[in-house]
Formats: C-alpha cells, structure tokens, sequence
C-alpha cells in the first residue's frame, strides 16, 4: 500500500476542515493551508464532495465544509475509498488478490498479511478527531497470517 499524493492532500484539507468546524473555506484558503495548487486541489475536494466527506457552497460566503464531525470521519474508510486495497502486495488482499508465482511455498505471505492486518487496525481505530487531537488509543489485537 502506498498513499499517493492525492491521498495526502485528501487527508490534509479534511484536518483544516476539522480544525474549522461549519466554517465554509474557500479552495483559495484551503489551498493556502495545504500547500496544494488550487487546481489539483478542487479535483480533491469534489471527489471528497462525491463520497459524501465534505460538501459545497458557491457564492461569495461559499467553499467546501466538512459534511460530518470530525469523530465519525474514519481513515481507514477514507484511505481504502481513494486509495484502493491496503494490502502491501496483491497476494494478500482481501478485495483485490492476485496470486503470485510462488503461492503455495510463499514464506512472504503471511509478512505481507500481517503488514496488511496492522495498516487496517490502525487506520480503522483512527478519526479525524483523533489527528486533530494527536491522541491515538490503539489496540493492535492478535493476527491469523495463515
């Protein structure tokens, strides 16, 4: 797994929408704080627009605001959305497997399914809220790697 430079700038508009809750934020403010040009950026937005994360408002007193509190926005969720599969290697996705050429005597599998396991855990247990408060409570539990 691999957050692209979308995913990232994604994330980072959602902890300034957090940050300022039921403020609308201009793409130029938004752009502003994110260090991310206003054109790639509202490409962002309205895809966050599209999931439902964040909605807009045109007009003078307009731009995006979150559509949610910043405690029932889960990364895990918002990752796998933009993102895709959170599994290091196909062979050990759940949604998106591909087999690999050594499948049956593959001793990197099951690292491959743990780094996947921990990755999902983490970002599961994780909201918004949690980044705006750089508070993170994680249990990471037992994981089946066969």
């Amino acid at each position: 797994m691999k957050i692209s430079s979308r995913g990232e700038y994604a994330l980072r508009a959602l902890i300034i929408l957090g940050q300022n809750p039921n403020e609308w934020l201009a793409i130029s403010e938004l752009s502003q704080k994110t260090l991310v040009t206003e054109m790639y950026l509202e490409k962002i937005m309205l895809q966050l627009k599209k999931l439902n994360y964040v909605e807009s408002r045109r007009g003078q007193h307009g731009g995006f605001r979150l559509m949610h509190t910043p405690e029932q926005v889960n990364l895990g969720e918002i990752i796998r959305r933009l993102e895709g599969p959170l599994a290091p290697m196909g062979c050990a996705s759940l949604t998106k497997y591909e087999p690999c050429e050594l499948e049956a005597g593959c001793l990197l599998k099951p690292l491959w399914i743990l780094i996947r396991e921990v990755i999902a855990q983490v970002l599961e247990q994780t909201t918004l809220q949690n980044l705006l408060d750089g508070q993170f409570n994680l249990q990471i539990k037992d994981v089946e790697t066969t």
